[in-house]
């Protein structure tokens, strides 16, 4: 059989079996392919029986060509395989913050004894509600009811004799040194007597504000020391909240004007359910804590309802806002050594590393800073490329990623 007989028996051979397999190449990357190797027109190689005698393997090498562009062909189309990508969005959002908090009562303060003695009666029980004014404890007054008399009838004494002391004086009898040294006696007189009556008073211990009391510390018939505990009194008509806020977060405050005023606050109590009545932010306190590097904040809670008590816990939240902030999916990012990066995909469509920092987080969502506008970040397939990859481009508007994160979690 003549060579170029033997040539276009190959050539159906090839395309055979590209067609058995699935497998095609276009007229023209078949002929370029042929020329290639043979370093001939394809129209020379097919009809000249010289060339064909010269090169008796190119048949052979003309099969592992084509084959081989097949299998290149089929690598770099998985190579290139499109990928999830979109760009950042732009947004005015707003971030609701969670501290970890003290709840305090308005007023809170300890009763304590202010005379010595046995304590007599106890009006109140633990618990209860008190008006300012209404009786609670009173202590044995019959020492201090004497030393009133006895004061008393002293200055009634005293006044006999400042009274004789002035007679004498209008008659020039005695000097006026001593009707004011006799005076003097008198008015010291009558402040004992004032003393007297006031320790008296101090038998009878009385509710100083409207409040709820504590437990007692003492029962009737108790010899209670000047100074002892007898219980606490709270006024938890409205609640002081102390919150601690980190340094970054604080001076982030102060530099947002929507803080410039007064800030609402909510109250996530220690069940789960949030507090019906606002707060509102009103001191920070001076000094940072050096151990922890917080600030405490405290905001005032109405308590119409008598539900919040002295000495609860919870949560503060705090809702700050973020002016025009840059949102990409959580999903877009990975961490390496503590560090955050995504991948972006540059003009020629091949990947590059870029680190962020996470400003704060979302629902699937994270406010990030380090990116442009115009990026295109890589949302899918991060564990499966390197930096430096090419890749074929899948662009998603970041409205339509977001609202389909948004109906995955839902």
């Amino acid at each position: 059989m003549p060579q170029h007989h033997k040539a276009l028996s190959y050539v159906a051979a090839i395309k055979h079996h590209l067609h058995a397999h699935n497998q095609s190449l276009s007229d023209v990357q078949f002929m370029l392919t042929l020329k290639r190797i043979t370093h001939a027109s394809p129209t020379i190689f097919l009809s000249n029986e010289t060339n064909m005698m010269r090169k008796p393997f190119v048949i052979l090498g003309l099969t592992v060509a084509l084959l081989t562009a097949c299998d290149h062909k089929e690598h770099t189309e998985q190579q290139l395989a499109k990928l999830e990508v979109t760009t950042p969005l732009r947004k005015d959002t707003a971030i609701t913050k969670e501290y970890v908090c003290q709840i305090h009562a308005f007023r809170h303060i300890e009763l304590r004894s202010l005379e010595k003695g046995y304590l007599q009666n106890i009006y109140v029980d633990e618990g209860q509600t008190v008006n300012k004014g209404q009786a609670m404890f009173k202590i044995m007054p019959n020492l201090y009811e004497v030393d009133l008399q006895k004061a008393k009838a002293e200055a009634e004494m005293v006044n006999i004799e400042y009274q004789n002391t002035k007679a004498l004086a209008e008659k020039n009898i005695v000097s006026k040194n001593e009707l004011a040294l006799a005076k003097a006696k008198l008015d010291k007189a009558h402040a004992e007597v004032r003393m007297a009556d006031t320790h008296l008073g101090f038998t009878n211990i009385n509710a100083p504000f409207n409040g709820v009391m504590d437990h007692l510390n003492v029962r009737v018939g108790s010899l209670v020391d000047e100074g002892e505990l007898l219980t606490t009194i709270s006024d938890i008509s409205k609640m002081w909240v102390y919150f601690n806020v980190p340094e970054a977060e604080y001076l982030d405050y102060k530099a947002s004007k929507e803080m410039q005023s007064n800030v609402n606050v909510k109250l996530k109590m220690a069940n789960g359910d949030v507090f019906e009545h606002a707060g509102v932010i009103e001191t920070i306190e001076a000094d940072f804590d050096n151990k922890t590097g917080n600030i405490e904040f405290r905001a005032t809670f109405p308590n119409p309802e008598r539900i919040l008590r002295h000495g609860g816990t919870g949560n503060i939240l705090m809702t700050v806002p973020y002016k025009n902030a840059m949102i990409i999916p959580q999903k877009a990012t990975f961490e390496i050594l503590d560090k955050s990066y995504v991948y972006v995909v540059d003009k020629d469509n091949k990947l590059q590393q870029k680190l962020i920092t996470i400003a704060a987080e979302l629902p699937h969502l994270f406010i990030v800073n380090g990116l442009q506008d115009t990026d295109k970040v890589l949302l899918e397939g991060l564990r499966k490329v390197h930096n430096g990859q090419q890749i074929a481009v899948n662009f998603k508007s970041p409205e339509k990623v977001i609202s389909e994160l948004k109906f995955h979690a839902e």
